[in-house]
């Protein structure tokens, strides 16, 4: 099957403006350029060298990679990511199709536009709040533009949050074409030598992305109208970026764009017109126009050289159409033999753009997890009618639970409110996804004899964060819901919290307790069953001692039993330690940075020891707080504060988080208005 290159009339539509730049910005992010442009942190993007004629459009800033420094850079703190990449485990699938040790998948994600992207989340719930983790091996933090820059680097929520589910992400080089504003300037420059023969804009991209903490680079050149000289050089830049990344712990992917001859034609294949930038990169994004047959002779391609076919990505264009798109799956991951290469997902965040105005975080879950897990919305049970071949289907899902404490308030990184101990501390919505929890990998699997239920985030309550954990539906039989697929220790302290409640109809909760794996793909996992007794109408915390279990926790989750009514189930927490419950030490020395009417830059001193991440609350004239924020950083920025009536100073507190959502004393700092 050829595959049109649709992704190009949106990639590159608008002559200077390239991908990002159509998505629309976030009302927030337009708001706070204007309201801020000084305080406000964004996102970074650069040229790599020379900048463009004339002057940037208004809220752009163009900038030389060449010259950047870290110590420099005011943003840095901002911008740079603090949670380390999880190490992952595999549990036995969840369903017979899904393989272990074949196929990967790699997301190219333009998460906002280039220019005007708010380093740490906004005041808005609509945003692409990506979850399915479980299923990915590569993020690409997809953008670029020939009117903006053309090298940005993925701002820290989304790299924190990637990195607490075990995926790497990579920042994104894009040299457009020379009819949509590229200039062939840009790529020389990109390539430069110095006097000693050494490629400067590598060393600096290495330094970037160890400054950021994020994992390297997706390098993109379609510039047309190089030779074969300009091809020798890009081969020894990516070598050497190559090189200097290995010995960080980086990594590197090309593009199928470039070829030996400087030219840019996209071969939709490994062959001999680019496999030399394979073998100078750790992987490949193999563009649309593949066939069946171009992917067989490219993964025969791949082991010629001594490689892995599955560092091969074969393009789906999903932008336009989703899990409508045409795609030959069977091309890619045959069902009924080896996969042939692995699967690079363009543009998945349509279950977010697709929608209309007026989504709700609701609605784009409901999308996102029809995407990643099929048409059934249960990965142990997948549609076999379904068109749309998810990656729950094709590839086993993977998990980062392995050590206790571990907690999660169920939290996807963006609501409507914030909640702290059931109760509203800011009205506000919001997004941040460094405060994103480890999310059940396998989303959702439920086995009844009976009626499914129906398993969603909901938005509506919480218990801590922005969203919970909504089952509801008759439970005419008794129904398992996995949660998580674990590798946890259990000593006699072992202790399991579920903090729940039940909105409507009358459930008796079990907790679920695996201390072995399931007997083989697809079969159930071999629970034993702890009563926790009746659901109230209030939240309740109900606690389990795991005595007598021994070994390892495989796996947990909840069994829950009803008369047959309408039943509405709500789980608000989960957490395993071995009580040993200790607050987090408090930060110190914070700061007001910056100021400029109610736009205030914070910054502070991270507590030692573990600490999940930090919050920020106003305290209000009557002694009462409320949230602004979270971070994981060591500096936040909050636009728009005003005094309360009367109020000639405001003290905001900052407070540590741990592991089980404890909360250090608080530290403050005052602004006089």
């Amino acid at each position: 099957m050829s595959q049109q290159p649709t992704r190009r009339t949106v990639l590159l539509a608008g002559g200077a403006v390239a991908a990002t730049a159509l998505v629309p910005a976030p009302p927030a992010a337009a708001a706070a350029a204007e309201a801020a442009p000084g305080l406000q942190p964004y996102a970074s993007y650069w040229y790599p060298d020379s900048l463009p004629s004339g002057t940037p459009g208004p809220g752009i800033t163009w900038r030389s990679l060449k010259s950047w420094r870290a110590e420099d850079d005011t943003d840095l703190a901002f911008n740079a990511a603090s949670v380390p990449l999880a190490a992952r485990f595999t549990p036995t699938p969840a369903n017979t199709t899904a393989r272990v040790g074949g196929a990967r998948v790699q997301s190219l994600v333009s998460f906002a536009p280039t220019a005007g992207n708010p380093s740490q989340g906004a005041p808005t719930a609509d945003h692409y709040a990506l979850t399915h983790w479980s299923y990915l091996d590569e993020l690409v933090f997809w953008g670029g533009s020939s009117g903006e820059g053309l090298i940005l680097a993925p701002n820290a929520p989304i790299v924190d949050a990637a990195h607490r589910h075990g995926v790497p992400v990579l920042g994104n080089v894009f040299l457009p074409p020379v009819a949509y504003g590229g200039q062939l300037q840009w790529t020389r420059d990109l390539v430069q030598k110095d006097t000693a023969g050494h490629y400067p804009l590598a060393t600096q991209l290495v330094a970037v992305a160890e400054a950021y903490g994020f994992d390297g680079w997706f390098i993109n050149a379609e510039t047309g109208g190089g030779n074969a000289a300009l091809a020798t050089d890009m081969l020894g830049f990516l070598t050497e970026l190559k090189a200097l990344s290995s010995a960080k712990g980086l990594r590197v992917t090309w593009y199928d764009s470039m070829t030996v001859s400087g030219s840019v034609s996209w071969q939709g294949a490994l062959n001999n017109q680019n496999k030399v930038f394979f073998q100078a990169a750790d992987s490949m994004f193999v563009d649309f126009r593949w066939t069946p047959g171009s992917l067989v002779s490219s993964g025969g391609t791949a082991e010629q050289l001594g490689r892995d076919r599955y560092e091969l990505w074969a393009g789906a264009d999903v932008e336009a159409n989703g899990w409508n798109s045409s795609v030959n799956w069977d091309a890619i991951v045959p069902a009924g033999s080896s996969h042939v290469v692995s699967v690079g997902l363009y543009r998945p965040e349509w279950t977010r753009n697709h929608l209309p105005a007026g989504r709700t975080p609701g609605d784009f879950h409901a999308a996102d997890d029809r995407f990643w897990t099929g048409r059934s919305l249960d990965p142990s049970q997948p549609d076999p009618d379904d068109d749309w071949r998810a990656p729950a289907v094709s590839v086993a899902d993977r998990s980062t639970v392995t050590s206790v404490p571990f907690a999660s308030v169920f939290n996807t990184g963006h609501g409507l409110r914030w909640y702290e101990g059931g109760r509203v501390t800011s009205d506000r919505a919001w997004n941040h996804l460094g405060l994103q929890d480890k999310l059940p990998s396998r989303r959702w699997a439920v086995r009844t004899e009976g009626q499914r239920p129906s398993v969603t985030f909901d938005f509506a309550d919480a218990w801590h964060g922005g969203s919970s954990v909504l089952v509801d539906g008759a439970l005419d039989a008794p129904a398992t819901l996995d949660l998580y697929a674990t590798r946890l220790t259990v000593t006699e302290d072992t202790v399991v919290e579920l903090t729940h409640r039940a909105d409507a109809g009358n459930v008796t909760v079990e907790l679920a307790v695996a201390t072995t794996g399931p007997a083989g793909p697809g079969e159930p996992v071999p629970y034993t069953y702890v009563p926790l007794g009746a659901a109230g109408q209030g939240w309740r915390t109900s606690t389990v001692r795991l005595t007598g279990m021994s070994g390892t926790v495989h796996a947990l989750g909840v069994r829950l039993t009803g008369g047959g009514a309408p039943v509405r189930w709500r789980l608000g927490a989960l957490a395993v330690h071995d009580g040993n419950d200790q607050r987090p030490a408090a930060p110190s020395g914070p700061v007001i940075t910056g100021a400029t009417g109610g736009d205030l830059r914070f910054a502070w001193n991270a507590a030692p020891g573990d600490v999940r991440h930090s919050t920020l609350h106003r305290v209000l004239p009557d002694g009462t707080r409320r949230f602004l924020g979270g971070t994981c950083q060591r500096a936040f920025f909050v636009p728009g504060l005003q005094p309360e009536q009367g109020e000639r100073t405001t003290t905001f507190e900052l407070r540590s988080v741990g592991e089980l959502y404890t909360s250090s004393d608080p530290v403050t700092v005052t602004h006089t208005w």
